[in-house]
């Protein structure tokens, strides 16, 4: 496999959570100046650009500037909406969107406005939103003229008249937010509003190549939103990354950011100068320096050489004019966005870590005059195996999970995937060297969700049970006898180690056994591996179980063996108090030979 020197991430921004987006070609038609400043009518913009009324559903995180996920965020789609949780994950389905454009807004008290703007795919739409917080820079006071600068030279020159929100005139202390957005930032992709997506002056659809944004508000006394006056104009200033400079052209369009409709409108000029661009405005948003440009629609579908289709796969694209840029393929096994036209790009596969080291292929594709569909088999390999996490997810009272999701946490990467009808099934590559995952899930609905449960693959498809989402139950071992009823024992288990059996060649043993108030018990004896294995998320040392796990076991006072098609994914620390997290499933017989299959789950504290 060759090596690659990836560009910098300068010129590109992401445009959808399941697709990729470059700054493009720039685009010769760029307007007059006193053309501009009439903004396009939204309605008949969209029915031109958008395409059909579709519904999709939503599932997105939004955090801080630091990644500390947010709780309690207002987000809408369309005309619905949700509140993030205590992770900071929302869930929307079924969001009326268009085939070509869809808006997600977050809005939370403390924060600037925030949203994300995506081409909606087929699959669950995935979004990562970071809010900037609303720290004021600088109080000034009506009638005052005054320049507030940031430290990295970011300015804006007030003059010092306002207006409220309905158009009265404002007297008084005037708090001035300020944010500067630097293109060679890679978190810019998820703090900029909506995505880099124009209306130019002639009411036309466009890309931008960004420069830089500015984001200003200006509150009152009392937290009202203020504005330039009707007559009145401020002077901004956008410092250049040194990077930029040399591409950097003498007058650039100035664009205005329409938080009602969710993409910019062209609004006025800016002109290099120095280092920075320097430019004119009558209200204020975020505004961003940008060149338009023309694109195309790429989608492309990745499966193995089995046919399945991988989720959650890194994907990243690369040009030689204007970087890089990356995101995770959805459960479909798709990724989609705008890109650049007649540029040959370079797409390359990751697998165990997104930071460009671990490749699994890289491939020239393009270049792409218009819009284009691309199917791509991922050859096998000894170093990355195709994995598929699948189970039953129930709430409190033993119902399926309506509304949630599932938290999939391998290799310092975190996987999130909606449930909706009770099942869950979460597709990753991972290393052929780490087997080892943890997992919870989240009740949206009802705020409940499972402790932290810890796996191991079981390869190439590992079956977890029955997740159960009550927060008041810290141990529970759950199975189902003969694909029938399912068994819930919340009564202590009573776990213990033999570590000095003389049975099997001294090798320590491990009892696990329970009974419920209903008379349903299980008991589950077995051989521990005695050489502990590193878990790569969390550094611990867990136990494995020996092929022959279940020499015996006892359900309902019945006594089992005899045991066939066995699987057990057990994460156990070796310490007592430490929980011990295991799916298991076997066939057996009974003591008359009658057949029999088990399946369940357990998290259980040992004992002793």
């Amino acid at each position: 496999m060759k090596s690659i020197q990836l560009l910098p991430k300068f010129f590109v921004t992401l445009l959808i959570c399941t697709g990729i987006t470059f700054s493009c070609d720039n685009d010769d038609n760029i307007s007059n100046p006193q053309e501009q400043n009439q903004d396009p009518d939204p309605t008949a913009f969209a029915e031109n650009y958008f395409g059909n009324s579709i519904f999709r559903n939503f599932l997105g995180k939004v955090v801080d500037t630091n990644d500390n996920p947010i709780e309690n965020v207002l987000v809408k789609v369309g005309n619905l909406t949700a509140m993030t949780d205590s992770n900071g994950v929302f869930i929307i389905e079924n969001a009326p969107v268009n085939e070509g454009f869809g808006y997600v807004t977050a809005e939370k008290a403390g924060f600037i406005h925030a949203s994300r703007a995506v081409v909606p795919s087929e699959g669950t739409n995935k979004v990562r939103i970071m809010m900037l917080p609303e720290t004021i820079a600088v109080t000034t006071t009506s009638g005052t003229q005054e320049t507030i600068s940031l430290p990295n030279g970011s300015k804006v020159a007030l003059e010092g008249d306002y207006i409220k929100s309905d158009g009265s005139s404002y007297s008084g202390s005037v708090n001035v937010i300020m944010h500067h957005l630097d293109p060679a930032d890679d978190n810019m992709q998820y703090q900029m509003p909506g995505m880099l997506y124009a209306a130019n002056a002639q009411k036309e659809e466009r890309m931008l190549q960004t420069f830089g944004m500015l984001a200003v508000e200006l509150k009152g006394d009392s937290g009202e939103n203020l504005n330039l006056a009707e007559g009145s104009t401020a002077e901004i200033t956008m410092p250049l990354d040194a990077s930029l400079i040399g591409i950097a052209p003498s007058t650039i369009p100035l664009w205005h950011f329409d938080e009602v409709n969710g993409y910019w409108i062209e609004d006025g000029q800016a002109t290099f100068t120095g280092n920075t661009y320097v430019g004119t405005v009558s209200h204020f948003s975020f505004w961003v320096c940008g060149v338009p440009v023309n694109h195309s629609n790429l989608c492309i579908n990745f499966s193995d050489e089995d046919g399945n289709a991988p989720s959650n796969l890194w994907v990243t694209l690369s040009s030689i004019n204007y970087g890089t840029i990356g995101n995770y393929t959805n459960e479909n096994g798709e990724i989609c966005g705008k890109i650049p036209v007649n540029e040959t790009l370079e797409l390359n596969l990751y697998y165990c870590d997104i930071n460009g080291t671990s490749p699994i292929g890289t491939q020239a594709i393009g270049p792409f005059s218009g819009d284009s569909n691309l199917n791509i088999t991922i050859p096998n390999s000894t170093e990355f195996i195709s994995e598929t996490v699948t189970g039953d997810f129930k709430t409190c009272n033993g119902n399926f999970v309506s509304l949630g999701y599932v938290s999939l946490d391998y290799a310092y990467q975190n996987y999130i995937d909606l449930v909706s009808d009770g099942n869950f099934e979460i597709t990753i590559l991972r290393c052929a060297t780490n087997d080892s995952f943890r997992i919870k899930g989240h009740d949206f609905n009802n705020l409940q969700s499972t402790d932290f449960l810890y796996y191991t693959f079981n390869t190439s498809t590992t079956y977890l049970g029955v997740l159960n989402s009550c927060n008041s139950i810290n141990q529970f071992i759950q199975f189902t006898f003969d694909d029938s009823e399912n068994f819930l024992i919340l009564s202590d288990p009573d776990v213990f180690l033999n570590a000095s059996s003389q049975s099997y060649d001294y090798q320590p043993t491990l009892t696990i056994g329970a009974g419920n108030s209903d008379g349903t018990t299980i008991s589950l004896f077995g051989i521990l591996n005695p050489e502990p294995y590193i878990d790569s998320y969390n550094y611990s040392s867990y136990y494995s179980v020996e092929p022959g796990f279940y020499t015996h076991s006892y359900i309902n006072s019945q006594y089992y063996s005899n045991f066939e098609n066995q699987y057990y994914h057990l994460n156990y620390t070796g310490e007592v108090g430490e929980y011990i997290d295991m799916s298991f499933g076997f066939d057996c017989t009974d003591n008359q030979g009658n057949p029999h299959n088990v399946k369940g789950t357990l998290h259980v504290l040992r004992d002793y």
